[in-house]
């Protein structure tokens, strides 16, 4: 039956006249999610980041596509020998979308808003470890550090730390103003965004693209037929639908790397789940390739910890629990459960890893003695039960922002976990004087989570996408989730 309606939307795009193309100065994407809102500060959804990041906001860095930091609202700075104290100078001339003029204010306002009390910026901890912010002039920001941290310049370009108007602050989540090449034309929830190229912005004259829009189809199948139609540029399309011989002509298909660890979040504050025995009985019940084969068509790369593979400092620890449902079951029986366990597995609206992926997850599982019970929820419904409130027992989802294996160590995060030893290797890590030293400490750090079987770890989410003939400068790997429009043009 799928394959049929698959078949018959395909077929309507095909015969569909063909829409002109987009015009040399426009381009419509199309994104499976919708923000829930536009401050990449103040939500923790990837659609957000997507949106906005280096379209609308800016930092004082930026990263590019091979994961190098370049300068952004900072066209330079200075680090002391110590590695405390970072001294930014900002560029001149910049202004917000709405008129008001950036300068190092701008810069000391949203840090110390994202570390008060009140901060619902899902990093808080990066800005709390900032013990001042001076500005000794409009163009220079001095950030003193209460410990040293040798990502910092990374942070700063991801987008939890975009640079805002002090005025708009309230308001950015659904009329956004930011620095970026491009400002919000209108929001048509459930459907569609539109950008148009900001006046504001200090380098307008290089922007090519000056019109983009978003629409927001949740549908593979629908967003494969809206490509073929004329209607979208850009998207990603189900593994599934890639053979398609109607994209060979028109379109390339991009095949690169992301940040983003695929895995079976776990609960580990739940009272079965809190026991290492049961938590090694899923580990070994995982057939991660069987995964990546039925829900991603073979693209993927097997995880052992919430590690990129692509990472230097990665180590290969998917073996440390190999596949053994029947020592599952063992172990489920040792730790109390001999007639095996029931659990929930919610999973948030993404067809091909969470919703394709947890039925086999669910299955090998059920094969291994547990009982699955499986609920589809939108991704309002997940933020709000799992992540927030942390009323789950497995869930399925994709962490996508880079290096964030720190997560681990922050108190009352949704995978509930606590170790102290953990803890302290991160913290370790975050401050490490030498290169060597952090390699070591974060190679300590993913032999922990995988010993401790603290998640699933399924798979390393790829970088899939589907683009038009003639459109240029789209991104092949993603070290974080952004569109960067301003970079792309079209053929002549």
């Amino acid at each position: 039956m799928k394959r049929l309606i698959i078949a018959t939307a395909l077929a309507g795009a095909i015969l569909a006249p063909t829409m002109a193309l987009a015009a040399k100065d426009s381009v419509t994407f199309a994104q499976r999610l919708e923000p829930p809102g536009l401050d990449p500060r103040t939500g923790a959804a990837a659609a957000i980041s997507l949106t906005t990041l280096y379209n609308v906001y800016e930092g004082l860095t930026r990263i590019d596509e091979t994961g190098a930091v370049q300068p952004a609202l900072a066209e330079s700075w200075t680090i002391s020998d110590d590695g405390l104290t970072y001294t930014f100078k900002l560029l001149e001339g910049v202004k917000f979308h709405d008129g008001a003029d950036f300068d190092s204010s701008d810069v000391k306002y949203t840090f110390e808003a994202n570390a008060a009390e009140d901060s619902q910026n899902k990093r808080k901890d990066r800005f709390e470890i900032m013990e001042s912010i001076e500005t000794p002039d409009a163009n220079t920001v001095v950030i003193k550090l209460k410990e040293r941290r040798p990502d910092l310049l990374e942070q700063l370009g991801e987008s939890t730390a975009v640079i805002v108007d002090p005025a708009s602050d309230a308001t950015n989540a659904t009329q956004p103003v930011g620095t970026g090449p491009y400002k919000l034309d209108s929001w048509t929830k459930g459907d569609s965004l539109k950008l148009s190229a900001a006046d504001t912005y200090r380098d307008k004259d290089s922007i090519a693209i000056k019109n983009v829009t978003i629409r927001f189809i949740g549908d593979g199948t629908a967003r494969l037929a809206a490509l073929l139609s004329g209607d979208v540029d850009a998207t990603d399309v189900p593994t599934e639908l890639l053979s398609s011989d109607s994209l060979k002509e028109d379109f390339n298909i991009i095949v690169g790397n992301t940040n983003g660890e695929v895995i079976l979040s776990t609960n580990n504050a739940n009272e079965a789940l809190s026991k290492l025995k049961v938590r090694q009985a899923i580990a070994h019940a995982i057939n991660r390739q069987e995964i990546i084969d039925g829900a991603m068509f073979g693209y993927g790369t097997p995880i052992g910890s919430h590690f990129a593979p692509h990472h230097p400092d990665y180590v290969d620890l998917t073996n440390t629990y190999p596949y053994d449902p029947e020592l599952s079951k063992k172990l489920l029986a040792e730790a109390g459960y001999p007639d095996g366990l029931e659990l929930s597995l919610k999973l948030p609206p993404v067809d091909n890893y969470a919703r394709q992926g947890g039925q086999i997850v669910a299955s090998q599982l059920e094969k291994a003695g547990f009982k699955i019970n499986i609920e589809n929820v939108d991704w309002p419904k997940w933020l709000d039960e799992v992540y927030k409130k942390k009323n789950y027992d497995l869930s399925i989802v994709a962490h996508v922002e880079p290096m964030d294996i720190g997560i681990y160590a922050r108190e009352n995060y949704y995978f509930n976990y606590n170790n102290e030893k953990f803890n302290e290797v991160v913290a370790a890590a975050e401050s490490a004087a030498t290169p060597a030293e952090r390699t070591e400490l974060l190679q300590t750090a993913q032999k922990i989570l995988a010993e401790d079987a603290v998640n699933g770890y399924l798979f390393q989410f790829p970088r899939i996408y589907v683009v038009r003939k003639g459109l240029n400068g789209v991104w092949e790997d993603l070290p974080l989730f952004a569109t960067d429009v301003a970079r792309m043009s079209w053929s002549e």
